[in-house]
């Protein structure tokens, strides 16, 4: 993951003084360990300032609203008591090359500030730390204790510090090419590394894009650079620095990540914020995303193992029984033919009552016929009530291995992240699981029915033009066909394997062509389990012919009035 580095945050900081600055603080949200947002409001705009102290992905940036769920961080409750109604009037970097930010509020424009939020981008060692106007630390995101950090703690009460000084030289815009390159091939080594050994203040990406932009790979030797490629080279530091020293940056899109210089661009961007909030927020979900995909697999086939293994116990069990009757009949026998009985008989063979063919039946020597015909008696009846005992515990076993193969179906059809929209169609199956007790999350806070009642399905189009909308995970697949689905619409499902519900929205009168049933068909072929067959049996029929049986889980439906198609998986671009 690319970090901010000095550039990126001055470019930043630029784009945020210029259309922020002054602006009241609202609302301060913390969205997770991490990450705060600020709710800012200015005379022509209201919008959330996200900060971050991610080790990984420390960011300030203008970000999305935060959802709408409790707060629960203090953090943040702490901010916004010292912080609430305050003006936001200065965003200043605490010293020159330091990629430390001074967010300063005042009562109004104007006055002196009565508390400075200081937000520092540092890797691992980022923070957000909030002090008085004397510089006595309130509050902090992350405390470092004097066992942590004999060099820099940082607790409540104590004065805030500024992070060491940089110690190796920075760059300079007066700096002549002659010195410049003197500094930087005085150790013969790769370009890259000499560079940002030499000075402070550069980040790889920097460098990397800005050596991309001059034809130069990042591993040649400074030995092996000629004259033309040195004062190519000093012409983009150059720009570069007087980017940094007259806020004019080009925010844009690289083929590995970003930039705010415009070199190696493949698409330009609206702006930094747009830039920094997109880029971080998609590594940050797919990161998530790879997790939690993982973990609901590993969950789903350890827990879906067990319950087959008991289903296959419960199967041997009733095939057991189907030979209680086996035991009635030689009991039976032998009752018949007691005169045939010897004592010390291991073993008797006696005629069929229908066939005659002989049928043998181990007795045990020490008992006489009528306790033997009386043990197989109870061996009978012994069988009888297992049968009875197993078949309901084998048809709710088979019931919840139904639902684990729907819910194993729809993470599989959730393959990689693309959207936010794939995360959070995982995390409703992760709360779904979560809320049919075969999950644990500490952390799970349960979403307000708004929000349960997502409406992030897949959509096409058919050819005729009739919309079809189809269902990520069971919390989908329930809400669509008992809320959404309407009197005039068709529901479609893969027959009798796990999959997606998928709907097909009618006008009153309207009525679909064959290809438009066939188009369907093949939907619901693809959204299964059956995804790489070549034909898929596919049912569909009115909403209304559709039910949940009394205390299903979710996803699970039965239906009645079905028609066939046979849906092909293959035809359809995922």
């Amino acid at each position: 993951m690319q970090p901010v580095d000095l550039t990126t945050l001055t470019s930043a900081c630029s784009e945020l003084r210029a259309y922020w600055l002054p602006s009241r603080l609202e609302q301060v949200y913390q969205r997770d360990r991490y990450t705060i947002s600020v709710a800012l409001r200015t005379l022509k705009q209201r919008g959330w300032l996200e900060i971050s102290w991610h080790p990984q992905a420390a960011r300030l940036c203008m970000g999305d609203p935060p959802p709408r769920l409790p707060d629960t961080f203090t953090f943040s409750q702490q901010l916004v008591h010292q912080l609430g109604g305050l003006a936001l009037v200065a965003i200043e970097a605490i010293a020159p090359w330091e990629r430390a930010i001074d967010l300063q509020f005042a009562r109004r424009p104007g006055e002196n500030a009565l508390y400075h939020l200081y937000v520092e981008i540092m890797g691992k060692y980022s923070n957000a730390i909030l002090t008085d106007a004397n510089n006595l630390i309130i509050t902090a995101a992350h405390q470092v204790s004097e066992q942590q950090s004999s060099v820099r703690p940082i607790q409540t009460g104590q004065p805030y510090e500024i992070p060491p000084k940089l110690t190796g030289p920075v760059p300079n815009l007066s700096e002549s090419q002659a010195r410049w390159q003197e500094r930087v091939s005085l150790v013969p080594g790769a370009i890259k590394r000499q560079l940002i050994k030499s000075y402070s203040g550069l980040s790889a990406a920097l460098i990397d894009s800005m050596l991309l932009a001059t034809n130069i790979l990042p591993d040649t030797t400074t030995d092996n650079l000629c004259a033309e490629d040195w004062q190519k080279l000093f012409q983009h530091w150059q720009e570069w620095l007087q980017a940094l020293d007259l806020g004019n940056f080009q925010p844009a899109w690289t083929a590995t990540g970003y930039t705010v210089m415009g070199w190696g661009a493949i698409a330009p961007a609206k702006d930094t914020q747009t830039l920094l909030n997109k880029y971080y927020t998609d590594q940050l979900n797919q990161q998530v995303f790879s997790q939690l995909r993982h973990q609901l697999s590993q969950k789903l086939n350890n827990i879906l193992a067990k319950l087959r293994i008991k289903a296959q116990t419960f199967t041997e069990r009733l095939q057991q029984s189907d030979q209680a009757d086996d035991y009635r009949q030689k009991a039976d026998l032998l009752m018949a033919h007691l005169q045939n009985w010897e004592p010390g008989m291991k073993e008797i063979s006696l005629p069929d009552f229908e066939t005659g063919e002989p049928v043998a039946i181990a007795l045990q020597p020490d008992k006489n016929a009528v306790q033997n015909a009386q043990n197989l008696y109870k061996q009978h009846q012994k069988l009888k009530r297992a049968r009875s005992a197993v078949e309901p515990l084998l048809l709710d076993v088979k019931s919840e291995i139904e639902y684990l193969e729907q819910v194993e179906a729809a993470i599989a059809q959730i393959e990689s992240y693309q959207t936010a929209e794939d995360l959070q169609a995982l995390e409703e199956i992760r709360d779904e699981l979560i809320g049919q007790k075969y999950l644990e999350d500490p952390e799970y806070r349960n979403r307000s029915t708004e929000e349960s009642a997502n409406t992030n399905f897949h959509r096409y189009r058919t050819p005729n033009g009739f919309e079809i909308l189809i269902g990520r995970n069971n919390r989908q697949n329930d809400h669509l066909t008992f809320r959404v689905a309407g009197d005039y619409d068709l529901w479609f499902h893969a027959q009798e394997i796990p999959g997606s519900h998928l709907l097909m929205r009618l006008e009153p009168g309207a009525v679909p062509e064959a290809s438009d049933l066939e188009f369907a068909a093949n939907l619901a072929a693809y959204y299964s389990r059956a995804r790489q067959s070549d034909q898929v049996p596919v049912v569909y029929t009115q909403p209304k012919y559709v039910y949940k049986p009394k205390g299903a889980k979710p996803g699970i439906a039965i239906y009645k009035q079905e028609r066939i198609l046979w849906g092909k998986p293959q035809l359809v671009n995922g």
